[in-house]
């Protein structure tokens, strides 16, 4: 017997009613999104999330095929219209799906995440760092306007920029390019009168053949020295001084009768066996001398040690990274690194190549003695020989050797204070154009320009080579245009620059967009545990004090995988307002620094629901009997046969 089937509405036989309640469409949105989470699973593990947030998880796109998909459930539910016992299964995973893309959406949309980095002692701090680039404009009406600038999947041009319209002023603001890696670089401004001193300076060497050069801007926090690893380089104002005794304050005037704990690196050259360069860590010199052998066969050298009147000779290659003894000697060395082809590259050693053609290695060598002393008075000389070959003494209380600081007079004359660990102190005045030996190998210094007043200026270009840029900043390239005139410059993210629009100049910065929250937060402490026995981390830990607009407060911490929320109410968490608060990471170097993440998913019941309702409408329709319908055909009649009929026999007519 067949199923009687209920006639259709009007409005479930429409074109597009019919056109959303169709399989067919089900199928494809589905097919989509499953291509599309296995390109973002592909794009997350070979990039990062950020690359599959731009353009999977987090495009336009993908938030449409999810509203296409929920409209496609919901009409094909409607279709069923009126419904039946046998379709409850169906409607409730059908309305999990609906929960669940819903509260997906919500979270998306309203959701906060992002991270705070806080510091111990400081006042709270309410802004909170996203993961997404924005540029932000300091209009000169006083506005501070927010634009869009992630860049990732669709780069600016100048043919086709980014166009964010008209400022205050009326002029345009644009970005014409977009860079992965920018590279600043310090290039101060005259000034007629105040501001600072600057001074230009290069160093070369023709043992590595190599140049280095930069600007050194006086009273300035990050450019005012210049360190090269083997040497550092500072600027002041005001004029070079003898000690107050007249003399130099020459390395090796103090000297010791006790024994200390002495530890020693000491760079050796094969080409310059006698320009070796050394840094005291602990207690003084140990008076060590080397000589490195030129490699052969391809090994690594033959490293000769001179000390305390004994001699060892060790093969580079073999000791490399090992700890040995110094046979009648208090000492042990370690051979920590090797340059087939020295150099100095962002202020590091590096090798060139792999081909020895200016080996160098650097030795650690520690021990209880009494320290080195060269009694060489050095004064003004510029060239001192070492105490019977050995280094000069480097104690404590001279710990900056290597050192040079310049001054500049009011008038623009140059005088330097100059420590080399081979030559000694000495000071004096400098001359533009003219090289200063600084005993550093055989590195020489020349400044050859100098600026009274200045104020700071950098210009910025993108890297578009192959080098290491891990370590550099992106940026982009903002384009200004007033009254006929433009102004064009690379943009670092994390700098902001003034642009001389009128009336007024416009502040443009680029960077993490900040949100504000309606709570403060507050480092109490942070903690580090090591495991037993080593310096390692074995956990770390976050005391926060958290403040809300309303006056309520409370405190709380957070470790690795044990967050903790505020508000805490019930209600709050399971509605999901409520700021969940995580330690993301922290910073070796300062153990008053720490950063949290905070989240806040107002979507998060929905999620929680929608995927109970799928679950549950799954089992009713597999495993419950009663929710699931019974076949066009009818009931299963080998279990329950209905009696059969006789045919009646049909009457008999007479003729």
């Amino acid at each position: 017997m067949a199923a009687i089937s209920s006639p259709r509405s009007d409005w479930q036989r429409g074109a597009i009613f019919r056109f959303f309640a169709s399989l067919k469409l089900a199928v494809v949105l589905l097919a989509v999104l499953i291509i599309a989470s296995i390109a973002g699973t592909i794009y997350e593990s070979s990039f990062d999330a950020k690359v599959a947030r731009t353009y999977v998880y987090g495009a336009p796109w993908f938030n449409l095929w999810l509203i296409l998909l929920a409209a496609n459930l919901t009409v094909s539910a409607l279709s069923r219209w009126p419904w039946r016992k046998h379709h409850v299964a169906f409607l409730i995973t059908h309305l999990g799906i609906i929960t669940l893309l819903t509260g997906s959406l919500i979270g998306r949309i309203w959701g906060i995440e992002g991270t705070i980095t806080l510091f111990k002692g400081e006042a709270p701090t309410n802004r909170l760092l996203v993961d997404e680039h924005q540029l932000r404009v300091h209009d000169s009406d006083g506005l501070v306007k927010g634009f869009g600038a992630e860049f990732l999947h669709h780069r600016p041009s100048a043919r086709q920029p980014r166009n964010f319209g008209t400022l205050a002023s009326g002029a345009r603001l644009s970005v014409v390019d977009y860079a992965d890696a920018i590279d600043g670089k310090l290039n101060p401004r005259p000034l007629p009168d105040g501001g600072v001193p600057a001074v230009h300076f290069a160093l070369t060497t023709a043992m590595m053949g190599q140049r280095l050069d930069s600007w050194l801007l006086a009273d300035d926090p990050q450019h005012s020295a210049f360190g090269m690893g083997l040497a550092n380089i500072e600027l002041k104002r005001g004029e070079a001084q003898a000690s107050p005794n007249g003399e130099s304050n020459a390395i090796g005037n103090r000297s010791s009768s006790s024994e200390l704990d002495l530890e020693e690196s000491i760079f050796s050259f094969t080409k310059a066996p006698e320009q070796q360069i050394g840094r005291v860590a602990k207690g003084g010199s140990t008076g060590a001398k080397l000589s490195l052998s030129q490699p052969q066969n391809g090994d690594k050298g033959q490293l000769t040690i001179f000390i305390a009147g004994k001699t060892k000779t060790i093969d580079v290659a073999q000791n490399l990274g090992k700890d040995f003894t110094i046979e009648g000697t208090p000492f042990h060395g370690r051979i920590e690194n090797y340059w087939a082809d020295f150099r100095i590259q962002d202020s590091k050693p590096v090798s060139r190549s792999d081909t020895p053609n200016n080996p160098a290695v650097v030795l650690t060598i520690r021990g209880r003695a009494v320290p080195a002393v060269d009694a060489t008075a050095h004064g003004n000389e510029r060239n001192v020989p070492t105490n019977g070959g050995g280094a000069p003494v480097m104690n404590e209380a001279s710990a900056a050797q290597n050192h040079l600081t310049l001054y500049v007079a009011a008038d623009g004359t140059i005088s330097y204070e100059l420590r080399s660990r081979r030559l000694g102190d000495s000071f004096g005045k400098l001359e533009l154009n003219k090289p200063l030996v600084t005993g550093w190998a055989d590195w020489q210094l020349v400044a050859d320009r100098v600026l009274p007043h200045a104020e700071q200026w950098m210009d910025f270009t993108a890297v578009k080579t192959e080098k290491n840029t891990a370590q550099l900043p992106d940026g982009v390239r903002v384009r200004v245009e007033q009254d006929g005139e433009t102004f064009d410059q690379w943009l670092p993210a994390g700098w902001q620059i003034t642009v001389p629009t009128l009336p007024k100049p416009v502040g443009i910065a680029y960077g993490w967009r900040t949100v504000p929250l309606p709570i403060g937060l507050e480092l109490l402490d942070f903690e580090v545990t090591r495991n037993e026995g080593s310096d390692a981390p074995a956990g770390f830990k976050s005391s926060l004090r958290i403040s809300a607009t309303d006056g309520e407060t409370a405190n709380g911490q957070c470790w690795m995988n044990h967050p903790f929320s505020f508000p805490s109410a019930w209600w709050r968490t399971w509605s999901g307002m409520t700021f969940k608060i995580s330690q993301a990471s922290w910073n070796p170097e300062n153990l008053s620094q720490s950063t949290v993440q905070i989240l806040r998913d107002p979507g998060w019941l929905l999620k929680w629901i929608g995927s109970l309702l799928i679950v549950a409408g799954v089992f009713m329709m597999f495993y419950v009997k009663k929710f699931r319908r019974e076949s066009a055909s009818g009931p299963d009649k080998s279990r329950n046969p209905e009696p059969r009929l006789r045919p009646r026999p049909e009457p008999l007519v007479e003729a």
